[in-house]
């Protein structure tokens, strides 16, 4: 990463983060002095008790936040929280957080192996509760202990969950429903909040190799820490290796789908090639007529890339006397990454004036289709490095024996390089047809082509750089407000400022050339105010048969961007206990993703591409129409509106007294998702037929309507938009390609969970089933246009996880079944379903000083995919599709602490 082209930015985040830490410093100077007036804090058992558990002191004196409100010490009212283990997290044996979502039914990357794209357009994968939304940002918020994480990517915002190795993770809640009301911004489909450990004593180690077909990886975690009490420190640092998965190395990636009953997807292009004349083909190199060369295009193409990560994390935590505490978390991480790409191809004209032309049948041209792996290997190469770091230190104050003051600050930056390589398809055209002296391509044979010509083609990449930056300053105050008969009235009210920005460039062209590409700015800040309110109308204190409990709830929150400007949204909910063993729950709300800025003014692939034709008419198109330019605006729209929802959902949560170890909760979730950000179809004549995309093209466009939309935007493929207007053929059409609010998205479905542990003589039992269910799934690819039903074309309805196991001795045991539903799809002819996507994993642990051998320390064994299955076939090039899997991998571990 060439950094001297973000200091202008970094001196702007520097600002900012000076006047977040002096924000925060007036903060604590005004809490220092309430706390010097008031008396130790005290737990409130009553309401921790039912709360998740954790070895820090926050979570003993009943100072737990979870993820869903801003209270300490209960649970959201009337919201599902849906939470993973320590324990879970040691049995799925996953080496990432990316990994860990991907088990998680919700999540959109359930059943998948989690990768980025090789290009910098969506590298950093992200989860996404629900699947809405595919912009820059997220309609998922990610936090880290309850914090906004740097964003990462070129054209992302969004933040990247493999960051954090999951050995420092205690817990994961992840909260599917709008929470907007207490986070603001992202948190439409839901909320993953990644909360890592508070204390540790002692030195572990943990070791893991794992191994399928062609497929190795390792990775390992060192955590050295000390608690003395008062507080505790630890650090922890974690590296990952792992390698590739090409295409070849599994049948189910092939393109050739005539075994499955389909049809033959490979290409032409090959090496050798073929040479096409009319409706001749003459096959490389014999050029007997009739002949074809076929390849598999995904061959030699990454099904998953090698990898490499490195991160450091650290938290320290200190009780400065009996009011005060203080915390500090911090992580540095780095994340290199490989990706091959099928190796580039061209198919062109080759004519009499390359000296190579070998005639055919007395033309003086032909068609020529080839791969250039014959000389330049099969792969072409992606390498992306992402690098990030993070501090978030905080003051909590006791105020008496029912309030506390939370001041907290977080920074964050990461920079992101993506280097992707590329061949120069210009050039290539020009010296296939012989238009460059002593650069002549020789498709019958490509190593006997001209040096030059070689050398000139493959000194070609596309190349993409970044930083984010971010700046917070948060305040919160909760405590007990009043004392009714159905317990303590709890209020928490708070204030916050947010600030982000992003610099960023992308050029293609010579390996190199970008040093003097224009670097692109965006920034914004958010100020905000919150509060939340919890009422327990009927509680032990006044409850009755068929009325245990009855608690109500409402938070909103505002915040005020530098460049949306104001939002306010709220959220309601609902508890009620008939019995002390059953709650009924429900809430309602409004949520809304502000436009990420690599979707706003300013980003690096803001500009004007002019094409030398028309490749789709509208209807009534003269005869000279496909002659005249199209201009397409492509990139980031300062016009973006907020993506919004209108969130509800209902459920109950059944914990029988008549059988211990029993639980049992059912939600119905309905999200109405609007203004949702995409691309006009400008490569497609939808755009033309359908009259609900008028507004993105203009017909015929004068000088002054094509320079009024144009703008100060980059022209590319022309010196000017008033060069289009000098001849006798102006421009065709003027297309609105850059991102914009188009269409909505209507779900609703239900969530369950059925879990049971048992208590038994050799040890304990436990099983579980825990999925989605997806009841309807309607969208609108632009607003006014009619709603399409999903679920008849590429949307599964159903996914879920079983697991069953137990414990003895020092033996721990599971195993999980991963349900991912099939599909009805529509125009992959003879096909009409895709099938689901089932997989079994297991998980065996033993403790090695159960039976005296070493204390405290474990092995560990996890095979996934243990029957090995393949993905659900599609019968087109992609191959397959519904999931992702490397085979079966077996994976041994063994864990310590001293």
């Amino acid at each position: 990463m060439n950094t001297e082209i973000m200091e202008p930015r970094v001196r702007g985040f520097a600002k900012q983060a000076g006047l977040s830490m002096l924000a925060l410093a007036t903060m604590l100077a005004c809490a220092g002095t309430a706390h010097a007036q008031t008396a130790p804090a005290g737990p409130d058992a009553a309401q921790a008790e039912a709360q998740p558990a954790d070895d820090g002191t926050d979570e003993a004196q009943g100072n737990i936040v979870v993820t869903g409100t801003l209270l300490r010490g209960v649970a959201p009212t009337g919201t599902n929280v849906i939470g993973v283990t320590r324990d879970t997290i040691t049995a799925r044996g996953v080496s990432s957080a990316n990994d860990l979502l991907a088990k998680i039914p919700q999540v959109g990357n359930f059943g998948t192996i989690p990768v980025g794209s090789a290009s910098f357009a969506l590298p950093v994968l992200r989860p996404n509760i629900r699947n809405l939304g595919a912009s820059g940002g997220s309609t998922t918020l990610v936090l880290i202990n309850g914090h906004r994480g740097v964003g990462a990517g070129i054209l992302q915002t969004t933040v990247d969950p493999s960051i954090l190795p999951p050995d420092v993770l205690e817990r994961v809640e992840v909260v599917p429903d709008g929470g907007s009301a207490i986070y603001g911004s992202d948190a439409i489909g839901g909320v993953v909040n990644f909360i890592t450990r508070k204390r540790f004593d002692g030195i572990s180690a943990n070791l893991r190799y794992g191994f399928a077909d062609k497929y190795k990886t390792v990775d390992g975690n060192l955590t050295v820490g000390k608690d003395w009490g008062s507080g505790s420190l630890f650090l922890s640092y974690a590296h990952v290796w792992h390698g590739n998965v090409l295409g070849i190395d599994r049948d189910y990636a092939s393109a050739d789908r005539r075994s499955k009953g389909g049809g033959d997807f490979r290409v032409t292009t090959c090496a050798p090639g073929n040479i096409q004349i009319g409706a001749t083909s003459y096959a490389l190199p014999a050029l007997t007529p009739g002949t074809v060369n076929k390849c598999d295009q995904n061959a030699y193409a990454d099904l998953f890339p090698r990898e490499e990560r490195n991160s450091v994390f650290g938290s320290l935590t200190q009780q400065l006397d009996d009011n005060v505490a203080f915390g500090l978390t911090a992580y540095w991480a780095r994340r290199d990454t490989v990706v091959n790409q099928a190796q580039g191809m061209l198919s062109g004209t080759i004519t009499a004036l390359n000296p190579f032309f070998r005639p055919i049948a007395g033309l003086t041209s032909q068609t020529a289709s080839f791969s250039f792996a014959s000389v330049y290997g099969n792969s072409l190469t992606s390498r992306q490095r992402f690098e990030s770091y993070g501090v978030t230190p905080s003051f909590s104050f006791a105020i008496g024996d029912k309030w506390q003051l939370r001041a907290e600050s977080n920074f964050g930056r990461s920079t992101s390089l993506v280097r992707e390589a590329a061949l120069d398809t210009g050039t290539a055209s020009f010296a296939l047809a012989g238009l460059i002296p002593g650069m002549a391509l020789n498709p019958y044979d490509l190593a006997s082509s001209s040096p030059a010509a070689l050398a000139a083609i493959r000194n070609y990449e596309n190349y993409g750089d970044a930083t984010q930056e971010l700046a917070e300053g948060r305040l919160i105050l909760d405590g007990s407000l009043a004392h009714l008969a159905g317990g303590d009235v709890r209020l928490a009210i708070g204030a916050e400022y947010h600030y982000e920005n992003i610099s960023s460039r992308i050029a293609q062209g010579a390996v190199g050339s970008y040093a003097n590409t224009k670097t692109s700015r965006a920034a914004r800040d958010v100020r905000s105010a919150f509060g939340e309110l919890m009422i327990p109308i009927v509680g032990a204190g006044n409850g009755s048969p068929g009325l245990r409990g009855l608690q109500l709830s409402a938070s909103v929150r505002y915040d005020d961007y530098s460049d949306q400007g104001g939002t306010t949204n709220p959220k309601f909910g609902v508890n009620y206990k008939p019995f002390t063993d059953l709650t009924i729950r429900g809430n309602w709300g409004t949520s809304f993703h502000a436009p990420s800025l690599a979707d706003t003014t300013n980003t690096s692939d803001s500009r004007a591409t002019v094409l030398p034709y028309s490749p789709f008419l509208a209807p009534g198109a003269g005869p000279l129409d496909p002659l005249r330019n199209t201009i397409v605006l492509a990139g980031g729209n300062p016009n973006l509106k907020p993506e919004r929802a209108d969130t509800w959902s209902a459920g109950f949560d059944w914990t029988p007294k008549a059988v211990p170890g029993l639980v049992a909760n059912l939600t119905y979730y309905n999200v109405r998702f609007k203004d949702a950000i995409g691309l006009a179809p400008f490569l497609s004549p939808t755009l033309f037929t359908n009259t609900n995309y008028a507004n993105f093209y203009i017909l015929r466009p004068t000088l002054a309507q094509a320079q009024a939309a144009v703008g100060n935007l980059n022209v590319v493929g022309a010196p000017s938009i008033a060069s289009l207007y000098t001849g006798p053929l102006t421009p065709y059409v003027l297309i609105d390609a850059r991102r914009n609010n188009l269409g909505a998205v209507n779900t609703e479905g239900l969530d369950f969970n059925l879990a049971y542990t048992r208590l038994t003589g050799f040890g304990a039992i436990n099983a579980s089933i825990a999925g989605t269910y997806t009841l309807s799934r309607k969208s609108q690819a632009v607003s006014g246009g009619p709603f399409t039903d999903d679920l008849k074309n590429g949307v599964g309805r159903t996914s879920f996880v079983a697991t069953l196991g137990g414990k003895s001795g020092g033996f721990i045991a599971s195993a999980s079944y991963n349900y991912k539903g099939g599909f009805p799809i529509l125009g992959v002819t003879p096909q009409t379903r895709v099938g689901a996507f089932q997989t079994v994993d297991a998980f065996l642990a033993y403790d090695l000083g159960a039976h005296g051998f070493i204390k405290n320390a474990m092995l560990t064994l996890n095979v996934d995919n243990i029957f090995d299955q393949d993905p659900p076939w599609l019968n087109s090039a992609a191959a397959y599709t519904n999931g992702s899997t490397l085979g079966r991998l077996v994976t041994f571990g063994i864990r310590t602490k001293f």
